[in-house]
């Protein structure tokens, strides 16, 4: 199965999502203008399926278009692609809520005349395995925007939960900071297991200081809590945040 790729900024990205979609108008029109104001997207696979024992191949995949928003969060459409031998071109479908989603997976599922589902979920993550923890190429030029970025690094270290995040000292230096730049840094992880996989993402915050100086903030958003709630993490360095991560993973037992 080869997934139909989409060019352009995350806008125009957006609107390819939109105009192949058969139920793109059941997205809320609100979220969707939050993604409109994306500065970045990533399109990951998450699992896929190909039958080739019918007629022509049969099969359906999902993929995960992740949207970097302006204030340093993030959002996520999901896409199903299907040939269910219902059409002779691919059909996409696009979903806000995981649960729904996994619920249409079903449904194609059924459709290619898979076996029991409950059988197959753990097997399905498997085949996807390498391509997930495959880094997908990111643009990696700084551009600066100087838009109230001393307030874009004060919301940062205010979703910051983990309690040796960085200290006051560092905000009165981000106090002056005059632009910033976010960038997704090319290293998703995440565990493949069915709907409920474990995942984190880092991002790194650039920040321009009136004296000329640079600091950066590493975020890391992860769900390897103990309720699978999805947290914000924010170090000083690349190294540290990475090191949170792979302690909160082997706490839970988890490898990334």
């Amino acid at each position: 199965m080869v997934h139909g790729r989409i060019g352009g900024t995350p806008a125009e990205h957006l609107d390819g999502l939109l105009a192949r979609a058969q139920n793109g108008f059941e997205i809320d029109e609100a979220f969707l203008v939050r993604l409109r104001d994306a500065l970045m997207h990533q399109t990951e696979l998450r699992s896929c399926r190909q039958c080739n024992d019918a007629p022509r191949p049969l099969g359906y995949g999902t993929y995960r278009h992740v949207f970097l928003l302006p204030d340093g969060t993030s959002e996520v459409l999901w896409e199903l692609e299907h040939h269910t031998g219902m059409d002779v071109r691919p059909l996409y479908e696009l979903y806000t809520d995981e649960e729904t989603l996994v619920q249409a997976e079903r449904r194609a599922h059924e459709r290619t005349g898979g076996g029991l589902w409950e059988e197959y979920t753990a097997d399905v993550m498997r085949l996807s395995d390498q391509l997930l923890h495959t880094p997908l190429p990111v643009e990696t030029a700084r551009v600066y925007v100087a838009d109230n970025s001393a307030d874009h690094a004060r919301r940062v270290l205010r979703r910051a939960e983990n309690d040796d995040r960085p200290g006051e000292d560092v905000e009165q230096l981000l106090a002056t900071a005059f632009a910033h730049d976010i960038a997704l840094a090319p290293k998703p992880r995440r565990r493949p297991g069915g709907p409920d996989a474990t995942w984190c993402r880092f991002y790194e915050h650039a920040f321009l200081l009136a004296g000329g100086d640079e600091i950066s903030l590493w975020e890391l958003e992860h769900n390897l809590t103990s309720d699978g709630r999805l947290v914000c993490e924010v170090y000083l360095d690349e190294a540290a945040a990475e090191l949170a991560a792979d302690r909160r993973a082997r706490a839970l037992g988890v490898d990334l």
